[in-house]
């Protein structure tokens, strides 16, 4: 089923038109409802000029699951100012312990969702008596949005997928076991260190943090803050060879196990070269501590942004770190002519070919026909 609505304005506000489009299907084997909501803001610069921090622009309302939804926009955020956030709200009073899953991504010149902004609400359960009934589905940063190409005519589009799962509670009326909160607790924990008994000194900086939360998380820190190495250690801890901004990262990681948004996340095709540097520098922190998730979060994330002119820094870091898949992905890559030209001309080609001169040797000898066993065999034994 499709149809077409209109979004309306928050009231005392005049606000263009935008238009939403519907397809609702039913996924009775998973015992759920499923709607998908494409929603192109109009007047995007005109909106942050009317309306201040806390205002918001909503929908029609729409309906998922037998109950009414609607999509709430705030050009200045819903507290803190400086980005654009997207809320779904529940517009129906009698939802009752509704179980839903929401996603939001933002959608490119071609329709498709981006990558870098998609995020993910699982599990978020409505409660019979709430003073909230939304769900904080993205919150992108006014800079990153405004640089990137998928601001065009001051107008950009979002897709909201609805999941209600109608029978999470069924085979017991009287009790619903929400999902795992644990990372907010411990995200919690992090901010107000409560109990926090260790120092860290990084780049200038201090950070508290929980002995035992960061031992249960890297066999490296557990060495050095339980095992023979704590007698050598100061206080503060100083850890060099690392930035601030790095060391902030990997303890939200280690307590939330999930990355906080990067500073520059979003802008141009999805990433900018800030994004990339972010993530290799995460990296590196990850695999010193032996934090393999983390490490392979950030592998993924540079196997995405591979371009010509960070391409042979890139491989440097795989080869140095073992990053078996990134390395892969950069040969990949590099199988184009054009690219491994350009490659050779970027300022990174010195540094690969100083610091890692066995992964151009294997480089080589993969770009070479495969008749060419010898030449293969001759290039790796030099």
């Amino acid at each position: 089923m499709a149809e077409y609505c209109n979004i309306f304005v928050f009231p005392s506000y005049c606000w263009p038109r935008m238009a939403e489009y519907c397809n609702i299907s039913v996924a009775t084997a998973s015992a759920a409802e499923q709607s998908s909501h494409v929603v192109k803001i109009h007047g995007y610069s005109r909106a942050k000029m009317l309306l201040e921090t806390g205002k918001y622009v909503k929908s029609t309302p729409f309906s998922v699951g037998g109950y009414n939804w609607f999509i709430k926009y705030y050009p200045h955020g819903y507290q803190i100012h400086g980005c654009t956030s997207i809320y779904l709200a529940l517009d129906s009073s009698d939802g009752k312990d509704l179980m839903v899953e929401a996603r939001v991504s933002l959608l490119g010149k071609d329709g498709e969702p981006v990558p870098t902004y998609n995020h993910t609400s699982s599990g978020h359960i409505f409660p019979s008596k709430s003073s909230s009934r939304e769900i904080l589905l993205n919150s992108i940063g006014h800079e990153n949005l405004e640089k990137s190409v998928h601001l065009r005519d001051d107008c950009f589009s979002i897709r909201c997928d609805v999941t209600i799962f109608k029978d999470a509670n069924k085979g017991n009326q009287f009790v619903m076991v929400p999902p795992s909160n644990l990372h907010q607790h411990l995200g919690e924990l992090l901010k107000n260190m409560d109990g926090a008994d260790v120092t860290f000194q990084v780049g200038g900086e201090r950070f508290s943090a929980h002995r035992s939360v960061l031992a249960a998380r890297s066999s490296v820190l557990t060495a050095e803050l339980f095992g023979g190495m704590k007698e050598n250690l100061c206080d503060p801890i100083k850890i060099g060879d690392m930035e601030a901004d790095v060391f902030k990262s990997l303890l939200h990681f280690i307590y939330t196990d999930s990355l906080p948004v990067l500073a520059h996340e979003g802008t141009d095709e999805g990433a900018t070269r800030g994004d990339v540097v972010a993530a290799s520098h995460l990296l590196v922190a990850a695999d010193r501590y032996n934090i393999e998730r983390l490490k392979l979060i950030c592998e993924e994330k540079l196997c995405n942004h591979i371009d010509s002119s960070m391409v042979a820094t890139t491989l440097a870091l795989a080869e140095q770190h073992s990053c078996n898949g990134l390395k892969g992905a950069c040969f990949e890559f590099l199988a184009s002519p054009s690219n491994l030209e350009a490659m050779v001309a970027s300022d990174g080609f010195e540094h690969l070919k100083s610091s890692c001169p066995s992964v151009l040797k294997e480089l080589v000898a993969k770009l070479l026909p495969v008749e060419h066993k010898a030449a293969k065999y001759i290039i790796m034994a030099i």
